[in-house]
C-alpha cells in the first residue's frame, strides 16, 4: 500500500548541493529504487566454474548498509562502515574502532541534546557556532575532526546507530556541500539541514514511499538525501535512475498509479 502523498504527485526537491536544477520526485525515487535493487556483473571464480562465470551483484552499499539491523556496539559498527565504503587494512579497522569508542560520548551528548527530535526538526542554533558550546552541531563537528581520514566509516557506523538525527558523510558529500556553507554554519551538517527543511513535504513523500515499495528497508530522509546526494556528486544519478526504472517496484508503483487515478 502506498503512501498518499503519492498519489497527490509530491513537489520537485529542490536540492544546491546536488545541482542547480529542481530534482522531480519520480526521479529521485528511481534513483533511490536504482541505488536499492541495482545490480552489476561480476566475473567470479568458483569450484564448479574454475573459468569464471558472471555473477550480478548489488551495484550500490543498500543490502550492505541500509536493510542490516542495528546491534549492540562493538566491532559489527566497522563492519556497517566497511559495507559503504570497502574493507579496512588491520591497522586502520583498529583505529576506526578505536575511534568510535572515542566519540561515542560525542554521539550519546549529541543524542541527549536533541531530546528526541530528528535532525530535520532541529533549530538553527543548534547547527550554528552561535548556539555553541554543547550543540548537536559541535558535537558532530568534533566527531568529524576526530574521524579524519576514515570520515565515511566513521559516519557511516555513527548514521546506522541513530538514523534520524547523524548525517553521513564522506569526502565527496562534504566537498559537495561546503560551497554551500554561510557564515555562523558549525559545519557542513547546517547545509542538509537547510535543504531538508526545505524540502519537507518531497523528503516526507519519499521516506514513506520507498518503504512502502521496497519493504526491507527504510531509510530516513536523511539517508535519503545522502544517497541523492553522492549519486548526483559521483555522476551515477543518471545510472541509477536508468536501473530503479526498470525494477519491479517501479513496474508496481506505475501499476498502482494508473488503478488510482483511471481515465
Amino acid at each position: 500500500m502506498l503512501d498518499a502523498a503519492d498519489r497527490d504527485l509530491p513537489p520537485a526537491l529542490l536540492l544546491p548541493s546536488a545541482g542547480p536544477e529542481p530534482l522531480p520526485f519520480d526521479t529521485a525515487l528511481a534513483a533511490v529504487l536504482g541505488y536499492a535493487r541495482g545490480r552489476r556483473p561480476m566475473r567470479v571464480r568458483t569450484p564448479d566454474a574454475p573459468r569464471g562465470r558472471w555473477v550480478p551483484m548489488p551495484a550500490f552499499g543498500w543490502t550492505r548498509f541500509d536493510t542490516w539491523p542495528v546491534d549492540q556496539p562493538g566491532d559489527k559498527d566497522v563492519l556497517i562502515g566497511e559495507g559503504l565504503h570497502g574493507r579496512l587494512d588491520r591497522a586502520s579497522w583498529t583505529t576506526v574502532r578505536d575511534v568510535l569508542e572515542q566519540v561515542r560520548p560525542l554521539a550519546e551528548a549529541a543524542d541527549a541534546r536533541a531530546a528526541g527530535r530528528a535532525f530535520w526538526e532541529l533549530p538553527d542554533d543548534e547547527l550554528s557556532v552561535l548556539g555553541e558550546p554543547g550543540t548537536v552541531g559541535a558535537a558532530l563537528r568534533e566527531i568529524g575532526r576526530a574521524a579524519g581520514e576514515h570520515l565515511g566509516h566513521v559516519f557511516a557506523a555513527l548514521h546506522h546507530r541513530r538514523p534520524d538525527l547523524v548525517p553521513h558523510l564522506t569526502r565527496t558529500t562534504r566537498r559537495a556541500l561546503w560551497p554551500h556553507t554561510e557564515e555562523g554554519d558549525s559545519d557542513v551538517q547546517a547545509v542538509v539541514l537547510r535543504e531538508l527543511r526545505a524540502n519537507a513535504t518531497g523528503m516526507a513523500a519519499l521516506e514513506t514511499t520507498v518503504a512502502s515499495l521496497t519493504g526491507d528497508a527504510a531509510p530516513t530522509r536523511l539517508r535519503l538525501h545522502d544517497i541523492l546526494l553522492w549519486l548526483a556528486t559521483t555522476l551515477r544519478l543518471t545510472h541509477a535512475v536508468e536501473l530503479g526504472r526498470g525494477t519491479d517496484e517501479w513496474a508496481a508503483r506505475a501499476r498502482y498509479r494508473t488503478v488510482a487515478r483511471p481515465g
